[in-house]
């Protein structure tokens, strides 16, 4: 089975890495300013092409990892996007972070052209990618999903079929908002533990104690102790790209959103203010009342 990926980023990257060495899959990849160093992909056999319509012209299965639903779109049915040179039988997956309701409408335009729609975005870090022990929650027609799985398996630990089309992202904006949501709490949170004065160590001896434990405690932890903010190479930009989308999500059921709201007002002061290249783990930072020097 022949590979295309779209979105070599911090995540596409490890993606890409362990098609090639781990799956042993043939891969093409689409040669764009914002891919990561891509020298050790092609010393493994990758080829670099132009076009998304390139890509897709010499591959059975395209896996997209890009920023949201607007660039899906663009890759899909830009004049030299995917769609316009799609082969019969190919299964495009998303790995986006993207909206349902685009999800929904790119995949019906995928059944038209003849391939196949798996929405499969992941959770767990650029280091996992790096791994190959990424978790995907995966959207689409069971065999659609058996047929691509042996490639979908080369970078992951956890691979589960969450439901029909768009559930996997419906899914990955609930597992984001609750994930996100607690960083950006335990960051206003360590922000006034600095602020008065509090030792960060006890700070988070404290909150390990006691309801405060967990994933977000663990890995924010670095960044309140000892200022190593890599620990989550995650864009605070990014961060509020999800939370809107989950908000979005929310709206168009009827859903409650009004702590989505506030998270959304917190992390977009930190944006507005230039900081949205910044990772997550720096919020706490940048939430303080006197921020210190950088």
């Amino acid at each position: 089975m022949k590979v295309g990926m779209i979105g070599v980023g911090l995540m596409g990257h490890g993606i890409a890495k362990n098609v090639l060495a781990q799956g042993g899959f043939p891969l093409a990849f689409l040669d764009h300013p914002g891919n990561q160093p891509v020298d050790d992909l092609i010393a493994l056999g990758a080829i670099a092409c132009k076009t998304p319509g390139d890509v897709a012209d010499v591959s059975d299965v395209v896996i997209l990892c890009v920023t949201g639903s607007p660039q899906v779109e663009a890759i899909l049915t830009g004049e030299t996007g995917v769609l316009a040179r799609l082969r019969k039988g190919t299964i495009i997956v998303d790995c986006s972070t993207a909206l349902p309701e685009s999800t929904l409408r790119m995949a019906a335009a995928v059944r038209a052209a003849g391939g196949g729609f798996l929405d499969a975005p992941m959770t767990r870090t650029a280091k996992h990618a790096e791994e190959g022990t990424l978790n995907l929650l995966v959207g689409g027609d069971e065999a659609d999903f058996q047929s691509v799985r042996a490639v979908l398996a080369s970078f992951t630990e956890g691979l589960e079929r969450v439901g029909p089309v768009s559930f996997g992202h419906r899914l990955k904006l609930l597992h984001n908002y609750v994930s996100i949501g607690f960083m950006a709490l335990l960051s206003e949170a360590a922000a006034q533990a600095a602020d008065a004065g509090v030792d960060p160590a006890v700070f988070v001896d404290v909150l390990a104690k006691g309801g405060g434990a967990g994933a977000a405690l663990q890995r924010l932890t670095p960044a309140i102790v000892t200022d190593d903010v890599g620990t989550v190479p995650f864009f605070i930009g990014n961060a509020l790209k999800d939370i809107d989308y989950y908000r979005t999500m929310a709206s168009a059921s009827g859903a409650s959103k009004a702590i989505a709201d506030g998270v959304a007002g917190a992390i977009a002061a930190v944006v507005e203010s230039g900081h949205g290249q910044a990772y997550i783990p720096e919020l706490a930072r940048f939430l303080r009342k006197q921020q210190p020097a950088a």
